[in-house]
């Protein structure tokens, strides 16, 4: 396997891995309390985060930075290329009457001029304000009025029909351009005659603490906040990561780091991906979904040898797998695949980090069938080259992690959040731990508070909220920003996330009971979509449970039901509970009896961005859930 003789021969290779070593601090009880890493790129001094195309157009100008999709091929970009372009748009801003400082908010899927207009709007001294494009006319009213943005490029009708209403009422409505009506055609023609000078003047004039981005979060509760990131959080988060991890994929593995970026752009994960790409010359193409049906394809074309995404990509993948054989009647040795791999992964780590002799040669050649049969398809679901993967936004299940470790691809996981700049914490290369989501990131301090709380310090971390002193001062003590999530960190410094301060419940009888563990659980077994736990003041714990659209589908072309079996008597289905019982079930394996889910009730509908019960980056929002299933959530107790 790939990934395994990767890890094999870098461990035998002195260097990356003593650089990924965590100071740890220690309680008078001998818990770890803290844990620190140490920088890997010196904190700039000078410039910015927008002189990266130019320095690459200095130093490598024909390398290619990026891959443009056109017409189904992926045309090449070259490092000068990029640096003319964005220099061509960024004049067009000027003429439009841009000064340094203003604020310009881009709402669009992740595609190829999200990043030509990130730099644009740095090297022309404005500030970038993220919209995500799925944002109703009320939410962007919200984000342009709080931002003070004066300019807007959305990317279709749609969206700047929800600019244009959400914004009619303001005094001074702002300008707008569409990508798919040639908006940076327009800006290009429009900036024909401003000297590129303006350009290097303004962009030399950025200095590390000036403002890049106001981001705004997408908090499960409450009204977002904007968070104000510097070019120095943007280039700490970037140069560290690329210094962790880039040279040891250069030098366990024989290819040329490339990867598809399909994260939302408006989400600080993907930018920050997309920053530091460009400065360590990785090739990237973008796709503007992250739904299977539509990534797939790109990811077969594109072929990418590394990922970065989140835990609902690699479910799906694993999904699909599983339907696929049951569709040939194999679902029994798809099954097997399954339990093959989770303990081929947990003995082959074991022998890996020095904690056991690994597999024995029965489960070798369980593991060799498997691979041949199974893993070798999960591969080419991503596209036949990817070799590791990044998994962020919420914890991935453990067996789906070992699960794609014997597949040859080794996910890992980070943590981190808006005001963290992206990742504030990350699995080092060689020194794989699933079920944690790492070390801090070089350069970062994570200390767990008295009460679990989990805190982070360092450059990565933003400096306040976008007009509200208050919520600043409540987040940030002495330069350590309190997360919200609760943690542990072992005798390593790896950290574990254990759920949200704010969503742990209380039952009745006095059990705390975190429900992401839960949830995490259920939403990693088919045919689940999406699940809310609930026993907060109640007798015991439950969840609402709504089923995935595709499973369904393929759970009725299985067992002969027609494929316009309504909702309603799919959930009612004993067969289909009997299925869902199964993953409760497994829920409950990680956890007391106390808090396990004693009742589970199944809805028609789905969570989603559009009816307001998922944020874009796929988090439940639990509060507008309780409320739209307030009567099926009483009725789980009445």
């Amino acid at each position: 396997m790939g990934v395994r003789r990767d890890l094999k021969r870098a461990t035998r290779r002195s260097g990356p891995t003593s650089r990924t070593r965590a100071e740890t601090v220690r309680d008078e009880h001998g818990v770890v309390r803290e844990a620190r890493t140490a920088a890997l790129a010196p904190r700039r001094t000078t410039g910015s985060t927008a002189d990266i195309p130019f320095t690459n157009a200095a130093e490598a100008p024909d390398a290619v930075v990026l891959r443009r999709e056109e017409h189904g091929t992926w045309r090449p970009v070259t490092a000068a290329a990029f640096a003319r372009e964005v220099t061509a748009v960024a004049k067009g801003l000027i003429a439009a009457g841009l000064e340094p400082g203003d604020r310009v908010a881009v709402m669009s899927r992740t595609r190829y001029e999200w990043t030509v207009l990130d730099f644009a709007v740095w090297s022309a001294g404005g500030r970038v304000v993220p919209v995500y494009p799925t944002s109703s006319a009320e939410q962007v009213e919200w984000i342009v009025r709080d931002s003070g943005a004066r300019y807007v490029v959305t990317e279709t009708a749609q969206n700047t029909a929800a600019v244009t209403a959400g914004t009619a009422a303001h005094p001074e409505p702002p300008r707008v351009w569409e990508l798919d009506a040639d908006a940076l055609a327009e800006l290009t023609a429009l900036g024909r005659d401003v000297p590129d000078e303006e350009v290097t003047g303004r962009r030399t004039a950025l200095t590390p603490d000036t403002v890049a981005t106001v981001c705004y979060t997408s908090g499960t509760t409450g009204r977002p906040k904007g968070c104000v990131l510097t070019h120095a959080n943007l280039y700490a988060e970037a140069a560290n990561t690329v210094e962790l991890l880039h040279p040891v994929f250069k030098e366990v593995t024989d290819q040329v780091a490339s990867t598809l970026l399909f994260l939302p752009l408006a989400h600080i994960l993907g930018r920050t991906i997309q920053i530091a790409c460009l400065l360590a010359r990785i090739e990237t193409g973008h796709c503007p979904s992250i739904k299977p049906d539509e990534l797939r394809p790109a990811l077969r074309a594109f072929r990418p040898t590394f990922l970065v995404g989140v835990p609902y990509l690699f479910e799906k993948i694993h999904d699909t797998g599983r339907a696929t054989a049951e569709k040939i009647g194999r679902g029994a040795s798809f099954e097997r695949a399954h339990r093959v791999a989770v303990r081929f992964g947990e003995a082959h780590l074991d022998k890996l980090l020095g904690r056991g002799k690994g597999p024995g040669l029965g489960l070798y050649a369980a593991w060799a069938l498997y691979d041949l049969l199974v893993y070798r398809r999960v591969r080419k679901e991503l596209g036949g080259r990817v070799r590791y993967a990044i998994s962020g936004g919420s914890p991935l299940e453990r067996d789906l992690n070992l699960f794609f470790y014997a597949a040859g691809i080794m996910v890992y996981e980070g943590y981190g959040l808006t005001e963290t700049t992206a990742a504030a914490t990350v699995v080092p290369p060689l020194g794989p731990r699933p079920g944690t989501v790492g070390l801090p990131v070089p350069g970062t301090a994570v200390r767990i508070a008295g009460d679990g709380e989990v805190r982070i310090k360092g450059g990565i971390v933003f400096g306040s909220y976008w007009n509200d002193p208050a919520a600043t001062d409540e987040a940030l003590d002495d330069g350590w920003f309190a997360t919200g999530d609760l943690g542990s960190l072992d005798e390593d410094g790896y950290l574990t996330i254990t759920g949200r301060k704010k969503d742990i419940l209380v039952t009745s009888g006095g059990k705390n009971v975190s429900p992401a563990v839960l949830e995490d659980r259920l939403r990693s077994r088919p045919p689940v979509g999406q699940c809310l736990v609930v026993g907060d003041n109640r007798p015991f714990v439950a969840a609402l449970i709504t089923l995935d659209p595709e499973t369904v589908a393929h759970w009725l072309a299985v067992r002969g039901l027609p494929a316009g079996t309504p909702m309603s008597e799919v959930v009612r289905d004993p067969r289909m509970r009997a299925d869902v019982q199964k993953a409760v079930d497994y829920a409950n394996e990680a956890v007391s009896r106390a808090e396990s889910i004693r009742a589970f009730t199944l809805v028609e509908g789905e969570f989603t961005e559009e009816n307001g019960l998922l944020t874009p980056s796929l988090k439940v929002k639990r509060r507008a859930a309780q409320e739209a299933y307030a009567d099926e959530i009483a009725a789980l107790y009445s």
